[in-house]
């Protein structure tokens, strides 16, 4: 049953290990390549991972890239982690 709170956004919770990935980057401030797929368009890039934000039954990474932008991003959307 949906919370009529909230749009089924179709989020699908990641496992606990890849959620343990992010944690343990943020908290040593190590950079990570990630590839995810946005708009059906494949990404690869090097970030920092900042935080981890929940937001109406989903959860996203706050990350910056190598430029400086700071972005989020949708964990569910990652399809593979790398660390450096």
């Amino acid at each position: 049953m949906i919370d009529s709170q909230y749009e089924d956004t179709g989020y699908r919770p990641i496992s606990c290990a890849n959620h343990d990935v992010f944690e343990i980057a943020i908290l040593h401030r190590a950079r990570l390549r990630l590839t995810w797929i946005e708009k059906n368009v494949l990404q690869d890039e090097i970030v920092t991972p900042l935080d981890i934000e929940t937001a109406n039954h989903e959860e996203f990474l706050i990350a910056r890239s190598t430029t400086g932008k700071i972005f989020r991003l949708r964990l569910d959307w990652i399809r593979e982690i790398r660390t450096l």
